[in-house]
Protein backbone atom coordinates (compact mmCIF):
# COMPACT_ATOMS: atom_id res chain seq x y z
CA UNK A 1 0.00 0.00 0.00
CA UNK A 2 2.48 1.92 0.78
CA UNK A 3 5.02 1.61 -1.54
CA UNK A 4 1.86 2.32 -4.10
CA UNK A 5 1.36 5.84 -2.34
CA UNK A 6 4.94 6.24 -3.26
CA UNK A 7 4.45 5.48 -6.82
CA UNK A 8 1.34 8.23 -6.77
CA UNK A 9 3.43 10.87 -5.22
CA UNK A 10 6.43 10.25 -7.61
CA UNK A 11 4.81 10.96 -10.42
CA UNK A 12 3.01 14.19 -8.75
CA UNK A 13 6.06 16.16 -8.22
CA UNK A 14 8.17 15.99 -10.88
CA UNK A 15 4.78 18.11 -12.93
CA UNK A 16 4.25 20.11 -10.10
CA UNK A 17 7.97 21.50 -9.84
CA UNK A 18 8.39 21.86 -13.27
CA UNK A 19 7.18 25.16 -13.32
CA UNK A 20 8.22 26.95 -9.83
CA UNK A 21 7.18 30.14 -10.36
CA UNK A 22 3.59 29.70 -9.76
CA UNK A 23 2.18 28.86 -6.80
CA UNK A 24 1.15 25.53 -5.68
CA UNK A 25 -0.42 22.42 -2.88
CA UNK A 26 -0.24 18.89 -3.89
CA UNK A 27 -1.18 16.24 -1.42
CA UNK A 28 -1.11 12.81 -2.00
CA UNK A 29 -2.50 10.12 0.17
CA UNK A 30 -0.26 6.97 1.08
CA UNK A 31 -1.71 4.61 3.48
CA UNK A 32 -3.13 6.15 6.28
CA UNK A 33 -0.47 8.98 5.94
CA UNK A 34 -0.62 12.02 3.39
CA UNK A 35 2.26 13.71 1.98
CA UNK A 36 1.96 17.18 0.97
CA UNK A 37 3.98 19.69 -0.87
CA UNK A 38 3.99 23.28 -1.06
CA UNK A 39 5.72 25.36 -2.91
CA UNK A 40 5.37 29.44 -2.49
CA UNK A 41 7.41 32.27 -3.40
CA UNK A 42 9.44 31.71 -0.38
CA UNK A 43 10.42 27.80 -1.45
CA UNK A 44 9.00 24.16 -1.17
CA UNK A 45 8.06 22.44 1.81
CA UNK A 46 7.50 18.64 1.93
CA UNK A 47 5.06 18.02 4.89
CA UNK A 48 4.15 13.93 6.09
CA UNK A 49 1.15 14.24 8.41
CA UNK A 50 0.04 10.83 10.42
CA UNK A 51 3.24 9.07 9.17
CA UNK A 52 4.26 6.38 11.21
CA UNK A 53 6.77 3.17 10.31
CA UNK A 54 5.27 1.21 12.93
CA UNK A 55 3.35 -1.52 12.05
CA UNK A 56 0.19 -2.67 13.91
CA UNK A 57 1.27 -5.29 15.93
CA UNK A 58 -0.15 -8.68 15.38
CA UNK A 59 0.32 -9.57 18.96
CA UNK A 60 -1.13 -8.70 22.36
CA UNK A 61 0.75 -9.00 25.69
CA UNK A 62 -0.60 -10.34 28.61
CA UNK A 63 -0.78 -6.82 29.81
CA UNK A 64 -2.59 -5.18 27.13
CA UNK A 65 -4.79 -8.31 27.11
CA UNK A 66 -6.44 -7.84 30.43
CA UNK A 67 -6.07 -4.02 29.61
CA UNK A 68 -9.07 -4.75 26.97
CA UNK A 69 -10.83 -7.26 28.84
CA UNK A 70 -10.98 -4.62 32.20
CA UNK A 71 -11.60 -1.92 29.66
CA UNK A 72 -14.15 -3.69 27.08
CA UNK A 73 -12.44 -2.50 24.14
CA UNK A 74 -11.79 -6.11 22.37
CA UNK A 75 -14.18 -9.24 21.55
CA UNK A 76 -11.36 -11.88 22.78
CA UNK A 77 -12.20 -15.21 20.41
CA UNK A 78 -11.03 -18.31 22.18
CA UNK A 79 -10.31 -21.18 19.47
CA UNK A 80 -9.60 -24.06 21.45
CA UNK A 81 -12.29 -27.53 21.17
CA UNK A 82 -14.97 -26.89 23.87
CA UNK A 83 -13.76 -29.64 25.84
CA UNK A 84 -10.36 -27.98 26.26
CA UNK A 85 -12.18 -25.20 28.08
CA UNK A 86 -14.13 -27.77 30.20
CA UNK A 87 -10.70 -29.38 30.86
CA UNK A 88 -8.23 -26.66 31.35
CA UNK A 89 -10.52 -23.43 31.97
CA UNK A 90 -11.39 -20.01 30.00
CA UNK A 91 -10.56 -16.44 30.01
CA UNK A 92 -13.67 -14.62 31.69
CA UNK A 93 -15.31 -12.48 28.65
CA UNK A 94 -14.08 -14.42 26.03
CA UNK A 95 -16.21 -16.17 23.19
CA UNK A 96 -15.59 -20.09 21.69
CA UNK A 97 -15.29 -20.17 18.51
CA UNK A 98 -13.64 -23.62 17.28
CA UNK A 99 -10.99 -23.16 14.69
CA UNK A 100 -12.33 -25.09 11.99
CA UNK A 101 -15.71 -22.66 12.90
CA UNK A 102 -13.89 -19.24 12.73
CA UNK A 103 -13.58 -18.71 8.98
CA UNK A 104 -17.44 -19.68 8.79
CA UNK A 105 -18.49 -17.68 12.16
CA UNK A 106 -17.10 -14.67 10.79
CA UNK A 107 -19.32 -14.81 8.08
CA UNK A 108 -22.66 -15.39 9.99
CA UNK A 109 -25.25 -12.42 10.25
CA UNK A 110 -24.88 -11.10 13.47
CA UNK A 111 -28.22 -12.95 15.14
CA UNK A 112 -26.86 -16.46 13.52
CA UNK A 113 -23.55 -15.64 14.92
CA UNK A 114 -24.81 -14.66 18.64
CA UNK A 115 -27.44 -17.81 18.27
CA UNK A 116 -24.94 -20.03 17.76
CA UNK A 117 -21.72 -18.42 19.79
CA UNK A 118 -24.00 -16.73 22.60
CA UNK A 119 -22.05 -13.33 22.00
CA UNK A 120 -22.59 -10.38 19.98
CA UNK A 121 -20.89 -10.77 16.59
CA UNK A 122 -17.76 -9.03 15.97
CA UNK A 123 -17.53 -6.24 13.18
CA UNK A 124 -15.14 -5.63 10.99
CA UNK A 125 -13.81 -2.66 12.64
CA UNK A 126 -13.93 -3.92 16.35
CA UNK A 127 -10.20 -5.17 17.74
CA UNK A 128 -10.34 -8.72 18.40
CA UNK A 129 -8.13 -11.26 20.04
CA UNK A 130 -7.53 -14.77 19.10
CA UNK A 131 -6.25 -16.99 21.99
CA UNK A 132 -6.10 -20.96 22.26
CA UNK A 133 -3.94 -23.26 24.56
CA UNK A 134 -0.06 -22.10 23.41
CA UNK A 135 -0.44 -19.81 20.80
CA UNK A 136 -0.54 -22.01 17.22
CA UNK A 137 -4.38 -22.02 16.72
CA UNK A 138 -4.47 -18.60 17.24
CA UNK A 139 -2.52 -17.34 14.76
CA UNK A 140 -4.11 -19.74 12.13
CA UNK A 141 -7.55 -17.82 13.58
CA UNK A 142 -6.10 -14.30 12.98
CA UNK A 143 -4.97 -15.19 9.21
CA UNK A 144 -8.36 -16.31 8.53
CA UNK A 145 -10.13 -13.04 9.88
CA UNK A 146 -7.77 -11.14 8.07
CA UNK A 147 -8.25 -12.69 5.18
CA UNK A 148 -12.30 -11.72 5.52
CA UNK A 149 -11.02 -7.60 6.15
CA UNK A 150 -10.65 -8.07 10.08
CA UNK A 151 -8.14 -5.08 10.41
CA UNK A 152 -7.73 -4.99 13.72
CA UNK A 153 -6.93 -8.55 14.53
CA UNK A 154 -4.27 -10.00 16.77
CA UNK A 155 -3.72 -12.86 18.90
CA UNK A 156 -2.67 -13.80 22.13
CA UNK A 157 0.70 -16.01 21.43
CA UNK A 158 0.58 -17.37 25.09
CA UNK A 159 -2.50 -18.43 25.13
CA UNK A 160 -4.27 -20.13 27.95
CA UNK A 161 -1.16 -21.56 29.43
CA UNK A 162 0.45 -17.88 29.68
CA UNK A 163 -2.88 -16.90 30.83
CA UNK A 164 -3.18 -19.72 33.39
CA UNK A 165 0.34 -19.60 34.21
CA UNK A 166 0.21 -15.47 34.93
CA UNK A 167 -2.81 -15.85 36.95
CA UNK A 168 -1.90 -18.37 38.81
CA UNK A 169 -5.07 -21.10 37.73
CA UNK A 170 -2.51 -24.03 37.28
Amino acid sequence: MAFRGCWRFVGVVPRLLWDSSVPWRASVPVGRSCVSVYNSRQGTELQLRGYSSELLSTEVSYEQLKQRLNDGNAVVIDVREPWELREYGFIPGSVNVPLGQVNAALQLSPEDFREKFGAEMPRRRDNIVFLCLAGIRSKAALDTAASLGFKDAQHYPEGWQGWAEREDLK
